[in-house]
């Protein structure tokens, strides 16, 4: 699989990002897994300078692999929420706060930080359909995803090479990204493990959140909830709406249910970029104060304001109107 851009040399739209140290879009081109990867495998650097990549990379191509389609047994990804790009925002995430962790003087083996990280990489695959799985799409397992990609993982050991208490702690890892889940009945084998799961949980709904782009890709997420047959909206505006409450419930679960491991972003941001900031909070909340800004103004569609990365074109040529109000 080729991730360069070959020889389009026409910059992308990253790159005329203007550069703001304190926008979290402009430190890494998260539309690149590869610029993406190589980042992760930096910090890896900054926590371990002798830490062995392989693995970590052997994992990440396997999940490219999975998403793109290029395993005979699955279909490409072709949810547009939960796909490739999720995936290695989450990866990024957790890699930042294993690392904020590192400097707030936790201290993971090097097995650890591969569990972790393959945790970020897998903790969605429950979504990619099996080649044989001819109706709807990945989006109709939602409900149930969580524990698909824990089977996922269990039925792929050999790739990762894990052993089957390491299975098993990604298993509990990866329930921690569950809503509904029960974190604190969860039977961890050590602290260490509980304080990955909980930092896992974190990374997946931090980076979600902070995306530039997140109140755009709500649109394609109520159509996901609306093939998975979830939640009570009446069409996608009525998503955005209750969206509000989900920043409410979110601040409580960063705070209580995962411990505020979100904090250890800020001893990363200062060490690797010389901001004394949690750069993903700075984003959440700027993304909720917009949320409520376009919400409020009924002089105006909030479509009008949902312009980047042209995605509500992008849902509208998908899905007609069936989601407006």
């Amino acid at each position: 699989m080729n991730l360069t851009s070959g020889n389009n040399t026409s910059p992308t739209s990253w790159e005329k990002m203007p550069f703001d140290k304190r926008q979290l879009a402009s430190l890494v081109d998260m539309e690149s897994p590869e610029a993406v990867h190589s980042e992760v495998l930096h910090i890896l650097s900054l926590i371990n300078t002798g830490f062995e990549t392989t693995s970590v990379s052997r994992v990440f191509r396997f999940t490219l692999d999975l998403y793109e389609g290029e395993l005979e047994e699955y279909k490409a990804c072709n949810t547009d929420y939960h796909n490739l790009r999720h995936i290695t925002d989450t990866y990024l995430a957790m890699a930042r706060l294993l690392h904020g962790a590192q400097l707030s003087g936790e201290d993971f083996s090097d097995r650890e930080l591969f569990l972790g990280l393959t945790g970020a990489l897998m903790h969605d695959t429950g979504m990619i359909q099996e080649s044989c799985d001819m109706e709807g799409t990945g989006a109709k397992y939602t409900q149930e995803h969580v524990k698909l990609s824990i089977d996922f993982v269990a039925k792929h050991a050999a790739v990762f090479l894990c052993s089957a208490q390491e299975i098993t702690n990604l298993r509990d890892m990866i329930l921690c990204t569950d809503l509904t889940a029960d974190i604190p009945a969860i039977n961890f084998s050590t602290p260490n493990i509980e304080l990955l799961g909980k930092m896992l949980g974190t990374a997946d709904l931090i980076a979600q959140m902070a995306d530039r782009t997140y109140l755009e890709k709500l649109l394609f997420l109520y159509h996901e909830f609306r093939e998975a047959e979830m939640g009570n909206f009446n069409n996608e505006v009525d998503f955005l709406h209750q969206t509000l409450n989900f920043f409410a419930i979110s601040h409580k679960r960063f705070k209580e249910t995962l411990d505020d491991t979100s904090r250890y972003m800020v001893p990363h941001f200062k060490n690797r970029w010389g901001i004394n900031e949690n750069l993903y909070i700075l984003s959440l909340e700027n993304q909720r104060q917009f949320l409520e800004k376009i919400l409020a103004d009924k002089n105006i569609s909030a479509y009008q304001k949902l312009k980047r990365s042209k995605i509500v074109q992008q849902v509208r040529e998908k899905f007609g109107n069936t989601g407006l109000g």
